[in-house]
């Protein structure tokens, strides 16, 4: 059985890439930081596979350290999903609080790199890690310097990652627009009921993980498109 550390699993993609590999017969150890959520998508997915679920923010080390642990001697797949926009509504980079933001990329940047790093002597050749990023990373979105400056910080980190250790597959993913609740936090008040459902990224992301696609960063639309 496959075993795949997922953070950010209890709602939006994290919950709907959750449900594919529970699906597919993966072991599942997910994580979130809000502890009632995570419980209910944690009896939801135990009904179909091996489930860890274990609340808690990736930006503490002693909750990294839990997740790792749990994982076992093996992990096949780790995907960096868990993120926080920070400031709601989204403000100038010339008026974002410096404390949010440092917090913002000890979440979105840091963290995932701390876990990576816990995990690597766990990942034999082949093993995946995937860290979820944002077209935010790449394109001046007025508003959303933090949110993208820390992505663009992940997205160099899974750069180096996978020049350094040419014996995994890691991936930066661009799941597109999505109508979640993250999404929603960035407009609110505004209809975004236009966006596709989480769930339309997840093949993209399934290629990734059981594909054999070179490391890089791809976007999950394109995966789908090209029949990855």
């Amino acid at each position: 059985m496959r075993t795949a550390l997922l953070t950010g699993a209890s709602r939006g993609l994290g919950l709907e890439l959750a449900r594919a590999l529970a699906d597919r017969g993966w072991r599942l150890v997910i994580d979130a930081r809000n502890a009632r959520d995570l419980e209910l998508a944690n009896s939801e997915l135990s009904a179909m596979t091996e489930v860890v679920a274990i609340a808690g923010d990736v930006a503490d080390p002693g909750h990294r350290s839990r997740l790792v642990w749990a994982a076992g001697e093996r992990i096949d797949a780790m995907i960096n999903n868990a993120s926080t926009l920070g400031v709601s509504p989204l403000p100038p980079l010339a008026e974002y609080p410096l404390a949010e933001l440092e917090h913002v990329f000890a979440v979105n940047a840091i963290a995932p790199l701390a876990l990576v790093q816990l995990a690597l002597p766990r990942l034999q050749e082949g093993s995946r890690i995937v860290n979820v990023t944002s077209d935010a990373a790449v394109e001046g979105y007025e508003g959303w310097g933090g949110y993208g400056a820390s992505k663009a910080a992940l997205e160099q980190l899974t750069n180096v990652l996978a020049a350094e250790r040419t014996d995994l597959r890691v991936y930066a993913v661009d799941p597109g627009d999505m109508n979640t609740r993250m999404h929603q936090d960035a407009f609110p008040g505004e209809d975004i009921s236009d966006r596709p459902p989480p769930r339309d990224s997840v093949p993209g992301l399934l290629a990734l993980l059981e594909g054999d696609l070179p490391s890089g960063r791809y976007r999950a639309t394109e995966l789908v498109e090209v029949g990855a």
